[in-house]
């Protein structure tokens, strides 16, 4: 199992697909959630910022010849790219805390890991996201996701107001920063496309999209009324 003792997360993921059994560590900085990595010795072309750059990356090639995200995950991807999304495969999720393991298809595994890698590689876009990442839930449903999210930005919100600044109790700029993260979602799924045979690693994303497109349906079609009564006991006249 893996620790999360002094100033270090870390998170390991072990799957079993095809017979063979291959284990990613995961060691995050505790207090800015930021990935450790140690740099490779030649990375692919696929990985450069420049090849199928997001539209609204902030960031230049001069100061940053490799995306951080691709830059990061050479090693799951390489992994994947021969196994179809609908593989079987058996994953278990070690922390500190506790262990998690479930079979299921091969895309919905990959999108789990995937996505800590995608909000604590340094991505300025995905960055948003990174609280989410320490207290992360594998293999996460649609409805734990977009409580969990949500929750997330209110809790930022309260820490805008306690340092003076204007909250935004209300959601409303919460659609935007999830409109960007699917800008990300969609323009990674093509750099992707250059380097893998299969499918996996490709819908891992696609899911990974989905997840950020029901934010925005939740918040822009008032679906988020259906929790109301999940708080009943918070709403009820004392």
């Amino acid at each position: 199992m893996t620790e999360s003792t002094g100033d270090k997360i870390r998170y390991c993921y072990e799957f079993q697909v095809q017979g063979v059994r291959r284990r990613f560590e995961l060691q995050l900085d505790r207090q800015t959630l930021a990935l450790e990595h140690e740099p490779i010795p030649q990375y692919p072309d696929w990985t450069a910022l420049s090849s199928q750059q997001c539209p609204n990356c902030p960031l230049t090639p001069e100061e940053h010849p490799r995306c951080p995200i691709a830059a990061n995950i050479t090693g799951l991807v390489e992994f994947f790219a021969d196994i179809v999304s609908y593989d079987e495969v058996e994953v278990r999720i070690s922390t500190d805390e506790r262990s998690y393991s479930k079979r299921t298809i091969t895309s919905e595994a990959v999108s789990s890991l995937l996505g800590i890698y995608m909000v604590t590689s340094g991505c300025p876009i995905m960055d948003k996201l990174r609280p989410l990442v320490r207290f992360h839930l594998p293999v996460a449903t649609v409805e734990e996701t977009r409580f969990r999210a949500i929750a997330m930005y209110l809790v930022a919100q309260f820490f805008v107001h306690r340092k003076g600044g204007v909250p935004d109790w209300d959601l409303e700029k919460l659609p935007a920063i999830y409109r960007e993260i699917g800008m990300v979602n969609r323009s990674f799924m093509e750099r992707l496309r250059q380097t893998v045979a299969q499918d996996a690693n490709l819908n891992a994303v696609v899911r990974l999209d989905c997840f950020a497109s029901t934010i925005i349906l939740t918040i822009d079609t008032d679906e988020l009324d259906e929790m109301e009564a999940t708080f009943l006991p918070y709403l009820t006249p004392e």
